[in-house]
């Protein structure tokens, strides 16, 4: 089943189950998702399933960076829903890369392409992103990134 029709059958099943908090979650996704194939000019034949990904992992990103500020700021009763959302939103998204997997990658990666120093820090980082596509968040990897061409 594509990602879109999945977002869509389980936005109608948590409305009609009574979780208005998971369909509104939901809604606000398709809604994103909307926004983009527009954005793109794809709105008749749609985004593909990785399109519809990156587009998660934005709203997620988001909802990561709100709960951390209201936390930081002393807002909890803030944060809980922002942290609830995210997690209803990875479940969209493909299983993470351990940090440890991720090191892996990334030291196959500069060691294929015979880079070293800060220099190549943006070469690396759109070749580890390029292959490990949507299953690392590009924070963990602009950092591990840093690490390794840092040595």
């Amino acid at each position: 089943m594509a990602l879109k029709q999945r977002i869509i059958d389980e936005t109608k099943a948590a409305l009609l189950g009574g979780d208005r908090f998971v369909g509104e979650t939901l809604r606000n996704l398709k809604a994103a998702i909307l926004n983009e194939e527009v954005a793109t000019g794809k709105r008749d034949e749609g985004l593909s399933d990785e399109e519809i990904e990156k587009v998660v992992a934005r709203e997620l990103k988001k909802r990561i960076e709100s709960a951390k500020l209201y936390r930081d700021n002393a807002r909890p009763e803030l944060a809980e829903p922002e942290e609830k959302e995210a997690e209803i939103l990875k479940a969209y998204l493909p299983a993470q890369m351990s940090e440890d997997e991720l090191r892996v990658v990334v030291d196959a990666k500069i060691a294929e392409m015979g880079v070293s120093g800060p220099a190549a820090m943006g070469q690396v980082i759109g070749a580890v992103k390029q292959q490990v596509g949507n299953t690392a968040d590009g924070a963990m990897i602009a950092r591990i990134v840093k690490d390794a061409l840092a040595k």
